[in-house]
């Protein structure tokens, strides 16, 4: 312990508070206490009844700061807020910050519409419709209302006097109220009947559309009656994703948690007017080794702390910590009183056991996914380090390969693997400039020695981390066969290089190790196998990309070079606007005339070259 620990723990108030442990000037862990003074020592005191995670962090503790409050309820909202704040490595950290969609309508406007909302806000005089499961069902809900009411999907303020209505109305999907064709008084009472649907009374809607399809088939009117069937099916579709199932109680979360592995796993149920309407699963990181009743707590306060859609009733599967202040807590955020409760029989224990059922189902099939994961990416570096006589395994691997036509625009592209999962972020593409025609065996060396001589320079200039080139491979993987793994061993070794590399043909995934005769043939299951597929695909699949755009963007510079007055600016400022060859010949002489450096005068000239040719 430093002379600055023992000097700020001498000097401890006995207040409540948060304080925040720090290493190298960097927070990892924040925490609240009643007393700061006895809860703060604690931590650097004996270590044996301290957890491995706590142990590990007070290792790396070198000091820490206070914040004095004056209740525990205040230190519940600090906590929460420095936490988000810090996002400190040692604090239980909600991974999927998850919220159930809504929707809904503001009575106070003219013309009302149904908009989507991801967080209610209390008083602020909108109506709410919801949650919703999830998304896609939203987007079906609203699809149905606006097939079943004309109602506006335009945003803005609506000031009547437009002449033409727009293509919804022409549609017969908007009663048009821009154009002063419906009163306001009128279209409110279209709205109630849309909040109504909303609200979940769908018999009446769904009588009118059986009743105007049997008047559309008695009048021999058979497409009119079969885009009533059609609306009417697409009813019963949504209302039957709707259907939640019956608990009793009114509203109502039941939040239940257990240890998955180095993290702890939590299930939300939402309960609406008795009515179970969905399940989300969330992950607390780093957690696995709290107290359920800590897990709880975390969750409850990041979940709850900035939303309105709190339920006056939130069943647990164990007593949280400070369960006072945080239900005096979540009362407030709601604007009402909040009862935690850790059901013991009846029908609200049913409920927690269900969740806990679910969950520990959900922990199976998460186990079976990182499992898959791993095997994917560590198990498959693992697997390839062996097979390759590597040291241990790569952390980093680039992919190249070559793509031309007949020699033509030749690109070599660089993909990159970080830890067996690809990082966009990190490939490169390099056109040739030394090769002529298509020559894969000198267009590997090429950009081989380009890649890494790049990368020596940005070393020398000290960038470090900054540099695009500097974070050198562990491992290279060349897209070809033997001829093509020659020359990019001599491109390496002679900008003083010696990173293992090996090639993989593509006929019958062959692998070509420097220094051995023989191939190296994978069973076609090895993970092995798969990942250094996954880097080849990956490198063909975006060498081809590029390749693509280089030969598009040479044949609209070839059409150009034709135009009177387009010499090399004008020809760029072309380029720039219109990606391809069809957007040229598609654009009219005004969207001409707006690239840059082209006037009326040019684009009328453009414009007549392409159709003269067409």
């Amino acid at each position: 312990m430093n002379e600055t620990l023992k000097l700020k723990l001498s000097k401890l108030p006995d207040s409540p508070g948060c304080y925040l442990m720090k290493s190298g000037g960097e927070v990892i862990y924040v925490g609240k206490a009643k007393n700061l003074k006895n809860r703060v020592r604690q931590y650097f005191q004996s270590s044996r009844n301290h957890s491995t995670k706590v142990m590990a962090m007070v290792e790396k503790v070198d000091d820490f700061e206070i914040v004095l409050v004056n209740s525990e309820m205040e230190s519940l909202i600090l906590e929460n807020n420095l936490i988000k704040l810090h996002k400190p490595w040692y604090n239980i950290l909600l991974k999927d910050d998850k919220t159930f969609p809504y929707l809904a309508v503001d009575m106070r406007e003219e013309f009302p519409r149904v908009q989507f909302k991801r967080r209610p806000q209390r008083g602020d005089g909108l109506k709410y419709f919801g949650p919703y499961q999830n998304v896609q069902i939203v987007k079906e809900v609203l699809d149905v209302a606006r097939m079943v009411f004309p109602i506006r999907v335009c945003s803005g303020v609506i000031k009547p006097g437009k002449t033409r209505p727009c293509v919804h109305h022409q549609l017969g999907q908007c009663i048009a109220p821009c154009t002063g064709n419906v009163s306001k008084e009128e279209y409110h009472q279209l709205m109630q009947r849309v909040m109504e649907f909303l609200s979940g009374k769908h018999e009446p809607v769904i009588e009118q559309v059986k009743e105007q399809m049997q008047q559309a088939a008695a009048a021999m009117n058979y497409e009119r009656a079969a885009v009533y069937r059609d609306r009417l099916r697409a009813i019963e579709r949504v209302v039957q994703k709707q259907r939640a199932v019956k608990v009793g109680g009114g509203d109502m979360d039941v939040i239940v948690t257990l240890p998955e592995g180095v993290d702890a796993i939590v299930q939300l149920m939402v309960v609406r007017e008795g009515k179970l309407i969905g399940a989300e699963h969330f992950v607390m990181e780093r957690a696995g080794d709290e107290d359920a009743k800590d897990v709880l707590t975390s969750f409850m306060l990041q979940r709850y702390a900035d939303q309105q859609d709190i339920p006056g009733e939130i069943l647990l599967c164990a007593e949280p910590t400070d369960r006072e202040a945080l239900g005096q807590l979540l009362g407030e955020v709601r604007g009402a009183k909040v009862h935690l409760l850790v059901p013991q029989r009846g029908e609200k224990k049913k409920l927690v056991d269900m969740g806990l059922k679910n969950l520990m189902d959900e922990a199976e099939k998460r186990k079976k996914r990182l499992e898959r994961s791993y095997n994917r990416t560590t198990g498959a570096l693992i697997e390839l380090a062996g097979v390759l006589g590597l040291s241990e395994p790569p952390r980093r691997i680039e992919g190249y390969d070559i793509s031309n036509t007949q020699g033509a625009q030749s690109v070599g592209a660089m993909v990159v693997m970080i830890d067996g999962l690809a990082t966009p972020k990190n490939y490169r593409v390099f056109r040739i400039k030394t090769v002529e025609g298509a020559n894969d065996y000198a267009s590997h060396y090429e950009v081989m020695s380009r890649r890494l001589r790049h990368g020596r320079e940005e070393v020398e200039a000290g960038l470090g981390d900054t540099g695009k080139f500097s974070d050198f491979p562990d491992l290279i993987l060349i897209d070809g066969g033997k001829g093509q793994l020659k020359e990019a061993m001599r491109a390496m070794h002679e900008q003083g290089f010696d990173i293992p590399i090996f090639a993989l043909a593509e006929r019958i995934d062959e692998i070509y190790v420097p220094g051995q005769e023989d191939s190296i043939y994978l069973d076609r299951h090895s993970e092995a196998l798969h990942l250094i597929q996954r880097v080849r695909d990956e490198a063909h699949r975006f060498g081809i990309t590029h390749h693509r755009k280089l030969r598009a963007k040479r044949s609209i510079a070839s059409s150009l070079d034709a135009i009177p007055g387009v010499g090399p600016t004008r020809k760029k400022a072309l380029l720039k606007a219109f990606k391809t060859i069809e957007q040229l010949k598609n654009a009219d002489i005004e969207q001409l005339a707006q690239a840059e450096d082209i006037g009326p005068v040019l684009a009328k000239i453009v414009y007549d070259h392409f159709h003269k040719e067409g």
